[in-house]
């Protein structure tokens, strides 16, 4: 929707409103499910959705990844997730979203991890070239186990959309499914995505 558009039903839904009586919201009572190991629900999740979860030390990040074959094997890697000594696409040679497609790996900071489903919310923040969290050939997402959640419900509590610019929740690699309820990993995005849980020092 462009900003003309956008501003149009926003000026349409005013008029249509002016002199209503304004009615609070109800009371919240609900909270969601949650569970007895949050860190054990998550990684069962991640896998139903046809992920990995895999948990490491903060200092082990990359001998971590390094045990992954699409990792080790990759040529080109992209990262955001800074001490990756593999990581070697580096942002300024992006010029064009399309320049993502080559990429072998990328890997991404989480910002958290949602145990009913596995999700990932990924913020883009200032890194223009979003198109290469679709086009990679795997995906790696790190997230700190102390930012795992129950639910969806603590995760919109914990979320920011107003200064995140573009941010999305990444549930496993890409899947599809036809009506033969064939399903296809890896047909328009990443083939592989593993979570990888970080535990820093006690």
């Amino acid at each position: 929707m462009s900003d003309r558009s956008r501003d149009h039903v926003l000026r349409s839904l005013r008029a249509a409103t002016a002199g209503m009586t304004p009615v609070a919201l109800p009371e919240r009572s609900f909270t969601g499910v949650r569970f007895a190991d949050v860190e054990a629900q998550f990684a069962k999740s991640v896998a139903e959705v046809g992920g990995r979860c895999i948990f490491a030390e903060d200092a082990a990040l990359e001998s971590t990844l390094l045990q992954l074959p699409a990792y080790a094997a990759a040529k080109r890697v992209l990262s955001r997730v800074p001490g990756l000594a593999r990581a070697n696409v580096e942002r300024a040679e992006l010029r064009a979203p399309r320049e993502t497609w080559n990429i072998d790996f990328c890997v991404l900071p989480g910002e958290l991890g949602v145990a009913e489903n596995g999700a990932v919310w990924v913020v883009e923040a200032g890194f223009s070239h979003r198109a290469a969290w679709f086009l990679a050939e795997h995906m790696a997402l790190v997230v700190p186990a102390r930012k795992l959640v129950h639910n969806m419900h603590e995760a919109y509590e914990r979320i920011e959309l107003g200064s995140a610019g573009f941010a999305t929740f990444v549930s496993g690699p890409s899947k599809t499914a036809d009506i033969e309820q064939s399903l296809v990993i890896g047909a328009q995005g990443p083939r592989s995505c593993t979570v990888l849980v970080t535990r820093g020092p006690a």
